[in-house]
């Protein structure tokens, strides 16, 4: 009996993996074939990757992870390993489309790659190294599917495939703050750093758990909606210093747009008075949502907003930040000695009903849509929406071990802030309320927003 157990639940460990795996290689495909030739050759921004390099490198990172670690393989072709290696060919390089092949040569490495790896899925043993290295690879081509849609929306192309409008009946405006009381909580996945936990994966940054011991604070049950920047945006907040942190101030003279100038990409100058995808237009407000301008939405999230101009905002509010470790109680309530929970509704896997993830919504639903994801303290959309930014630094946690893929931490902490929850152009396969992105605190092209905390 215990034998067919482990049979049934390595069969549909395999499934799961197969699943997965065809629906990532569906996305990538359609975010790459939805544009015309011409738009693949998108303008140099340094916050971006031409989509066709994306493509490539995630298919590289399926050899070297599959193939290479576990086969010892040679790559499909090996004179393009450096090219496709992010850490070997320069950002401003990927652009020559001299050294990469084009559309159809990569959408046939791709597919070919993708099937070699289906085939070995189906036909090996799943061990936990294997079943392991699989899934980081998947989810590493998630992180890319995030980051060719801000890639849309940085260039001004058509919003992603598969998008809807606002859904139709949203949940009831849930003002005010959550009032989290003392006490000692847990922080990160359950487990040890082992590099091959494979019940509940986790990046390396997320381990290992630990207890930490919080005073009571209030958080806002919903984050930041565009009205309420919009007030910050009206009274000038932009123009008092007093209001901005020195290195806010440094980002206020400092911040630049790419711009297409007789047929060549430039870097500049913008004094910031608004958000980067805001505009005063025909007397109203208006927001550039991919490639058509609309009137703002009030009550959607505020979202493309650096940490500074979040900062900046909290001062201005007389509010504050809220650390990682707040947010994460905040969002998900875990005790010593209770059973853990990923998201904040408990550990039914993230669906339309209860987040803005995969590309769809795009964050235009009102920040007191999703009554179904409440938190244990009545805090909504923790998961998907915005990216919320925290007053933390990106460090490791005590024990931290590196992971097979040593820079996917590595490189990021110390420099780098901490946003929580994930975005509505976020895969919902890769999210949970453990998880940590780190952005520069001026990363204003990514889909970052933020909540407030009464000080």
């Amino acid at each position: 009996m215990g034998d067919m157990k482990s049979i049934d639940a390595a069969q549909a460990a395999r499934d799961d993996l197969l699943l997965e795996l065809e629906r990532t290689r569906q996305r990538t495909r359609a975010l790459i074939t939805s544009l015309p030739e011409e738009k693949l050759a998108v303008p140099y921004h340094p916050g971006v990757n031409p989509p066709l390099w994306e493509m490539g490198h995630a298919a590289f990172f399926y050899e070297v992870f599959v193939f290479n670690l576990l086969d010892g393989t040679p790559s499909f072709d090996p004179a393009m390993d450096d090219l496709w290696d992010s850490f070997h060919v320069e950002h401003r390089d990927r652009w020559n489309r001299d050294l990469f092949p084009g559309r159809q040569d990569t959408l046939g490495y791709f597919d070919t790659i993708y099937g070699r790896v289906a085939e070995r899925i189906r036909s090996r043993p799943l061990d936990d190294r294997t079943l392991y290295l699989n899934r980081y690879a998947i989810f590493h081509q998630n992180m890319h599917i995030e980051s060719l849609i801000w890639c849309r929306q940085t260039v001004g192309y058509p919003q992603p495939p598969g998008a809807v409008k606002r859904r139709p009946t949203p949940g009831q405006p849930v003002a005010g703050d959550a009032v989290i009381p003392a006490g000692r909580w847990m922080i990160g996945m359950p487990g040890d750093s082992a590099a091959y936990a494979t019940t509940d994966f986790a990046f390396d940054n997320e381990k290992p758990r630990f207890e930490i011991e919080l005073d009571s604070f209030a958080i806002s049950r919903q984050p930041v909606s565009n009205a309420e920047f919009r007030a910050f945006v009206d009274d000038g907040g932009y123009q008092k210093p007093e209001l901005w942190s020195f290195g806010g101030r440094k980002w206020l003279e400092t911040e630049v747009d790419v711009a297409l100038v007789h047929g060549s990409q430039e870097f500049m100058p913008r004094v910031p008075k608004h958000p980067l995808y805001w505009r005063w237009h025909e007397h109203q407000w208006q927001e550039r949502l991919f490639d058509r301008w609309q009137p703002l939405t009030p009550d959607a999230p505020v979202t493309h907003v650096s940490f500074w101009e979040a900062e900046a905002f909290c001062n201005w509010a007389g509010r504050r930040l809220p650390t990682e470790f707040e947010w994460e109680v905040a969002a998900l309530g875990n005790r010593v000695d209770q059973p853990f929970q990923r998201f904040p509704w408990g550990n039914r896997e993230p669906d339309e009903t209860r987040a803005d993830l995969d590309g769809r919504c795009l964050g235009q639903n009102p920040v007191y849509d999703y009554p179904e994801s409440d938190s244990p303290f009545g805090c909504r959309q923790m998961i998907g929406g915005v990216w919320e930014w925290t007053s933390s630094q990106f460090f490791p946690y005590d024990g931290f071990r590196i992971d097979m893929y040593p820079f996917m931490s590595t490189l990021q902490f110390g420099d780098h802030k901490v946003t929580r929850g994930g975005s509505c152009a976020t895969s919902s396969c890769l999210i949970r309320g453990t998880y940590r992105q780190a952005y520069l605190p001026q990363r204003n092209d990514v889909f970052t927003g933020f909540r407030t905390c009464a000080r």
